[in-house]
């Protein structure tokens, strides 16, 4: 067939391609535009990519700058993305003419004469029936899940660090809250002892203050463990080796009474990693449909060659040395039209589920979101009535040591007031600690992190 004859067909071939353009299906957003759980929204407006610093604690921003520069979970996944980002460049290679040098020597069927084949081969995949639409979808699909999985990473260190810095210095407050304790728990075994030996005070008495005292010690040694853990995995998330104990001494990160937050249901779709990871899902499945269709269709190469060949044996050239051929090569389904279309129905059936995959992770998303807001909201009445309740044990302590001057009371019973207001306060501080955390939760939940350089607006 002449190259001019080829060219009509050539240009039918790609108005059809036209005709089979990806086929994207159309993905849901959350309708709603509030969320069930409502917080206070007055105070400071909380940044979505840099929501840590609402907490004031330079020390933590600094944490989490250093986390983002030197976690090794980052830097391999940041590796994934760069490849993958090579790859997704070069999508297009595999429809460009593919060129292919030979050289090699043949003898011929006599076993007579030995001749040296050189030969240069062109192969040009045209792609059409939607072919190479579908590919480039593939791609930049496969991208955008890497890039996705790269952000949902982010947000998991940032969330981590966060939460085991506040782990840290929770600890450290317990411990010292507890030091406090275990100094009145060691007046009041000193006192259960005076009071056994003068037989004002029962062996019982004496063994509970034993009792107390051990349940203390314990309670302190449990709370040097949770610091330790919580020191190292900090340290890992840092890419250190050792942690430094130190960072429990300047932690001072508290969260506003009140604070502000933008953020409605169907941003989720926008800002969540996962609901983008299931997007990428959905493009690529969508993508895997077209390619088998196209499949059913006939597959259009063009090709060409030049072959040369001299014969070594005689040392002689002839006429018929160079062998020039261009033509089409097709590709029709004939035999294998059912293993297509077999094809075609999986790979729709597995747009089907990358849908529901979908669908299931944006409900997730919403879930979470409320939960975290719930747990916010719920941790901020507890706190106010824990402050209550420290409240009273305060003005009670103030009463027993009133009228322990007045000679109207032991100073036992003193003591045990003293114990029940550290309790007190052990209680208010470990409730605005969960509040920081269910605040940490609820950003984590909202697909809170700075995004890459390079996928910033």
């Amino acid at each position: 067939m002449s190259i001019l004859r080829l060219f009509p067909a050539l240009w039918c071939a790609a108005l059809l391609s036209g005709c089979f353009a990806p086929l994207v299906p159309d993905l849901s957003r959350p309708q709603a535009q509030e969320w069930d759980s409502q917080v206070a929204n007055e105070g400071p407006v909380v940044e979505l990519r840099a929501w840590w610093h609402v907490l004031g604690d330079p020390q933590l921003d600094a944490l989490v700058q250093e986390a983002l520069a030197q976690n090794l979970d980052l830097a391999q996944m940041f590796s994934r993305v760069q490849g993958e980002r090579q790859i997704t460049e070069r999508w297009s290679s595999k429809f460009l003419p593919a060129l292919n040098a030979d050289a090699h020597p043949v003898q011929d069927v006599p076993a007579q004469d030995m001749y040296f084949h050189a030969s240069l081969d062109m192969v040009w995949e045209l792609g059409l029936f939607g072919a190479m639409e579908n590919a480039r979808l593939k791609a930049m699909a496969d991208l955008g899940y890497a890039q996705a999985d790269l952000q949902s990473m982010r947000v998991t260190v940032i969330a981590s660090v966060v939460r085991n810095y506040m782990d840290l210095a929770q600890a450290r407050r317990q411990q010292a809250l507890l030091e406090e304790t275990a100094k009145l728990d060691e007046q009041a075994l000193s006192l259960a002892q005076v009071r056994w030996q003068t037989h004002l005070g029962s062996y019982e008495a004496l063994e509970q203050a034993r009792l107390t005292q051990t349940q203390t010690r314990d309670q302190y040694l449990n709370l040097q463990e949770r610091a330790d853990r919580a020191a190292r995995a900090l340290a890992l998330l840092l890419g250190r080796d050792q942690p430094d104990f130190l960072w429990a001494m300047g932690a001072q990160a508290r969260l506003p009474q009140t604070f502000t937050l933008r953020q409605v249901p169907a941003d989720l779709v926008r800002i969540r990693p996962d609901i983008s990871m299931a997007q990428a899902e959905v493009l690529q499945a969508a993508a895997q449909v077209g390619v088998a269709r196209s499949a059913l269709y006939p597959r259009l190469r063009l090709g060409g060659s030049i072959l040369y060949s001299y014969n070594i044996t005689r040392n002689m050239r002839t006429s018929t040395d160079s062998v020039p051929s261009i033509g089409p090569m097709l590709d029709i389904p004939l035999w294998d039209w059912g293993a297509r279309r077999a094809r075609v129905r999986a790979s729709e059936k597995e747009l089907d589920a990358a849908l529901l995959g979908y669908r299931k992770a944006v409900v997730t998303a919403v879930s979470e979101v409320e939960q975290s807001l719930a747990a916010l909201v719920n941790q901020q009445s507890r706190i106010q009535t824990l402050q209550q309740a420290s409240q009273v044990l305060q003005q009670g302590q103030i009463r027993q040591q009133t009228l322990v001057g007045l000679g109207l009371s032991s100073e036992l019973e003193l003591l045990q007031a003293r114990r029940a207001h550290l309790k007190a306060q052990a209680d208010l501080e470990l409730a605005q600690d969960s509040r920081v955390l269910a605040f940490v939760a609820l950003y984590k939940a909202l697909g809170g992190a700075p995004l890459p350089q390079e996928q910033e607006p």
